[in-house]
């Protein structure tokens, strides 16, 4: 999916929500526990009952590849029934990769080869060979990790010697690694105010916002800090809509929390004039 695509589902939706299946086997509800894929048959009753909402998925691989072969075939067909039933929409595999560049090639061929993934998030800590193979796709994305939300962040992200924080120096290296048109920003949304200073680095690039909903973030932060003057925001939110209910209405539960913050997402988009 190419920036523009993007943008465009972004002002057709009014939305910039990025829906996270985390897909936690022991939490799906009781009734599909006994379904030849739970998994599967969880997601795919999110997706439809989102997917006028969402403008993104971000799919989790530890939730399928902790469950082994099964759950590697569970995340194959999510992704695929996306693209299928609703393929306006991006795809991101949360996999987290990164590693010398003959193994990279490998991560992002499994990816955004061999699946229908849009993007895949990467740790650039290896450097720019590490990162390189995942952007030698035509139309896909590398979402570097910058800043997140977890409290370990503090051990390194933030760490100084020179007035330079970690995570600016990442994100002000790996942006020259490629364009606004493949290359996506981990912000975490539990430190909202660090957007502005992300902004100063990368004005046009697109943020990827975990940690809306069950971390706490703030959207209302998020969107004054983050949004740039064509929006420039994927925010995710996760548990607070996949899990919003565990009984049958679950599917319907997720939709009206995915319809908040759609709601609130397209006013301020519209206050931005973007819509």
């Amino acid at each position: 999916m190419t920036h523009n695509q993007l943008l465009e589902e972004i002002r057709e939706k009014a939305s910039f929500l990025c829906v996270g299946l985390d897909t936690e086997k022991e939490k799906i509800p009781a009734f599909l526990q006994g379904e030849k894929d739970p998994l599967f048959a969880f997601n795919r009753k999110i997706i439809d009952a989102t997917a006028r909402y969402a403008v993104a998925y971000k799919i989790n691989s530890a939730f399928y590849e902790s469950c082994g072969a099964e759950g590697w075939i569970s995340l194959e067909k999510t992704v695929k029934y996306i693209k299928e039933k609703h393929p306006g929409i991006f795809v991101i595999a949360d996999a987290k990769r990164g590693d010398i560049g003959n193994t990279s090639r490998m991560y992002a061929k499994a990816f955004l080869g061999n699946m229908p993934f849009d993007a895949i998030t990467v740790a650039p800590y290896m450097g720019e060979d590490s990162v390189a193979p995942f952007l030698s796709f035509p139309d896909k994305w590398a979402i570097i990790l910058a800043l997140t939300s977890n409290r370990g962040a503090d051990d390194f992200q933030y760490h100084s010697d020179d007035g330079i924080k970690l995570f600016e120096r990442v994100i002000s290296v790996s942006r020259k690694w490629g364009t606004i048109d493949n290359t996506m920003f981990v912000i975490g949304a539990t430190k909202p105010e660090m957007l502005r200073e992300v902004r100063k680095i990368v004005p046009d690039h697109f943020l990827l916002v975990p940690g809306v909903g069950a971390q706490g973030g703030s959207l209302a932060e998020v969107a004054k800090f983050g949004m740039n003057s064509s929006c420039g925001l994927l925010v995710n939110s996760s548990r607070a809509i996949i899990f919003a209910d565990s009984t049958r209405s679950f599917a319907d539960a997720a939709a009206v929390k995915a319809q908040e913050m759609q709601t609130e997402m397209a006013e301020y988009l519209r206050q931005k004039k973007l819509i």
